[in-house]
């Protein structure tokens, strides 16, 4: 979660160390009532969410509709309609890589992007597969598969948080972006070799799908296990 920057924090520990009050706007000396340092800190708090990062986020939010509306623009096969859907997502999901990186970097991280960036996430990608299977371009079932993937592996991370988290693996990273090519390739009108290359893509897209899932299953079960092992003997430690 964003703190208060770093200017704002060592503002207040000198002020609190200091025996007389930060002067006031006209100039004389004198202790801030503690209403006044609460709207400030309150203030502080608020603007904290307005950041690069979450600006990000929320512009993947916004590009969600915008991009199910190219999409289905003139029955949904127009070429010029389906580049512009295509340029849509593209920035949804450079925005993606980014909002993610800024926030870690210049510690940006707030709640309110730890709930919304993974919501962007699924949002974008879930409404790219929905309209592919709806005007007959992806197999129902590839969208089931990927869609039931990412939901239930987000489903097990919140069961398991009491134990712990469970890592981004480089296999889990390598099938967010083998994802993002494939759908962006159906998205566009392609024929000939290229609508041929993006099956292969797509194909290689739902394997590590299902692979990299079964293993943040077989992680969630290894961090369960460990966590009630941990508790357990802590228990038995208190006991005796």
């Amino acid at each position: 979660m964003t703190g208060v920057p770093a200017s704002a924090a060592n503002g207040s520990s000198k002020a609190e160390s200091s025996p007389v009050g930060p002067a006031s706007s006209d100039g004389q000396g004198g202790a801030r009532s503690p209403r006044g340092g609460k709207l400030a800190a309150a203030a502080v708090n608020q603007a904290s969410v307005w950041n690069v990062a979450n600006l990000l986020t929320m512009l993947r939010l916004v590009l969600v509709p915008g991009f199910v509306a190219l999409m289905l623009a003139d029955g949904g096969y127009d070429p010029a309609w389906r580049s512009l859907a295509w340029a849509a997502f593209a920035i949804a999901m450079i925005t993606d890589l980014f909002d993610g990186h800024l926030a870690r970097t210049y510690n940006l991280v707030t709640d309110f992007g730890k709930i919304a960036d993974p919501i962007a996430d699924k949002a974008i990608m879930g409404a790219a597969l929905i309209c592919l299977s709806a005007l007959g371009d992806l197999p129902w079932w590839a969208t089931i598969v990927i869609l039931g993937r990412e939901l239930g592996i987000t489903l097990l991370r919140f069961l398991v948080i009491r134990y712990g988290v469970i890592p981004a693996s480089r296999g889990g990273k390598l099938k967010t972006l083998t994802q993002g090519v494939a759908v962006g390739m159906y998205v566009l009108a392609l024929t000939g070799w290229l609508a041929t290359l993006r099956f292969w893509v797509m194909a290689v897209a739902v394997v590590l799908t299902v692979v990299t899932g079964l293993d943040y299953v077989r992680q969630a079960i290894v961090l369960r296990r460990q966590g009630i092992a941990e508790r357990k003997a802590a228990l038995e430690e208190t006991e005796a």
